[in-house]
């Protein structure tokens, strides 16, 4: 299955662990609708581990958990199909889940069909329990050809984690989006350690297999099943604000039952979210950084920026550091020299606020773990 933009959605996991059932994945699409996050693009619903019985049946085929969903996956999927969303389930490349549930290694080709014939539309594929002697490649190689086979579109969200230098041969195996990260937890220092990796990995990033810097945090608060300290609104603002100018998927993460307003903002931002589905889906490149470069700042602070297809530029300002900085770019960082008559109109996606650069720069300063993100027109000076 091709995709064209970056996946959109809300999983199970990072809340609720393995406690699923039916009952939370309806109530949780009916939020999505009444929210207005389905409108904003947010379309997949993904069960994720603990969905199935402990044990394959007499014909070697997953079962669901009755109690946890008595009427089996085929129903719940037509019911979200009917309002306007698509179902995402999980499964895993090793001989067990990560939770202990039955994997689909060596199985790949018939849960591809059961997947298929429950009406699956993207199936998150994990890592755990793997064969050491089995090449990882190999693996998803095997899902992804099982699930072309299907006779269905299933996307295939491989979650390997970027172990085994998934970068370099994730793109042979027909997976939509790959995990270029061990698993986020609701920390500001998870967040950071996460991002911190993307600098080197985002050569690998392209149009039909995108990254996946793992779920949103964004609103959870220390509650859930990754939840720890929690994150302050600000730090929840930066969190989303890198994930979609880096092009991640968008899996939220937090109870949206009970979200708040702020993080219902935050993670419908339509500049930021124009900016991760911007169909060209164009590699960011580093333009600038802190005025403290010299002394090692640029570990922390980091301006990027992203052509767009309708000829905008995408300008991320990122301050991770616990104290203010002075964050700067360049236009001949832009290939834009001194004298080639242009100059940029920045509209900030979060105030709607509209400034122009300055003797071709823009200087700024950056509160601690903050940002600054635009979206740039070119403009005659």
């Amino acid at each position: 299955m091709v995709v064209r933009t970056p996946p959109m959605g809300w999983n199970t996991w990072n809340t609720f662990g393995l406690q699923i059932n039916e009952q939370l994945i309806l109530d949780s699409a009916r939020v999505l609708i009444s929210s207005g996050l389905r409108d904003a693009g947010y379309e997949y619903i993904v069960m994720d581990d603990g969905w199935s019985l402990p044990q394959r049946d007499e014909n070697g085929r997953l079962v669901p958990d009755p109690q946890k969903f008595p009427r089996g996956i085929a129903a719940l999927a037509d019911d979200l199909h009917a309002m306007g969303l698509k179902l995402g389930i999980y499964s895993c490349a090793g001989l067990l889940t990560c939770g202990g549930y039955p994997g689909s290694n060596s199985y790949e080709f018939v849960d591809a069909e059961t997947f298929a014939s429950w009406k699956i539309d993207y199936l998150k594929y994990d890592y755990c329990y793997k064969p050491q002697h089995e090449r990882g490649d190999q693996l998803y190689q095997r899902m992804g050809m099982a699930l072309a086979n299907s006779g269905r579109d299933i996307l295939l969200s491989a979650c390997s984690w970027g172990a085994d230098e998934t970068h370099t041969w994730i793109k042979t195996t027909g997976a939509g989006c790959w995990r270029s990260t061990c698993d986020i937890v609701d920390t500001w220092e998870s967040i950071c350690r996460l991002a911190k990796q993307q600098k080197e990995l985002q050569k690998y990033n392209g149009l039909g297999c995108f990254n996946d810097m793992d779920m949103l945090v964004v609103g959870m608060n220390g509650n859930g099943n990754v939840g720890l300290s929690g994150c302050t609104e600000t730090q929840y603002k930066t969190h989303f604000a890198l994930w979609a100018f880096l092009g991640s998927t968008l899996m939220i993460g937090c109870d949206i039952r009970s979200m708040s307003e702020e993080t219902a903002r935050i993670l419908k931002n339509p500049g930021l979210i124009a900016i991760n589905q911007d169909p060209c889906y164009r590699q960011p490149f580093s333009i600038g950084g802190s005025f403290n470069y010299a002394h090692g700042d640029q570990e922390d602070s980091f301006v990027w920026a992203k052509l767009l297809e309708n000829g905008d530029i995408a300008i991320g300002m990122f301050n991770l550091s616990d104290s203010p900085r002075n964050l700067y770019f360049t236009l001949n960082d832009l290939s834009l020299p001194r004298f080639c008559g242009r100059k940029l109109e920045l509209t900030d996606v979060w105030t709607g606020e509209v400034c122009e650069t300055v003797d071709h720069r823009h200087c700024v300063w950056v509160d601690a773990c903050d940002c600054r993100v635009y979206r740039a027109k070119l403009v005659k000076a």
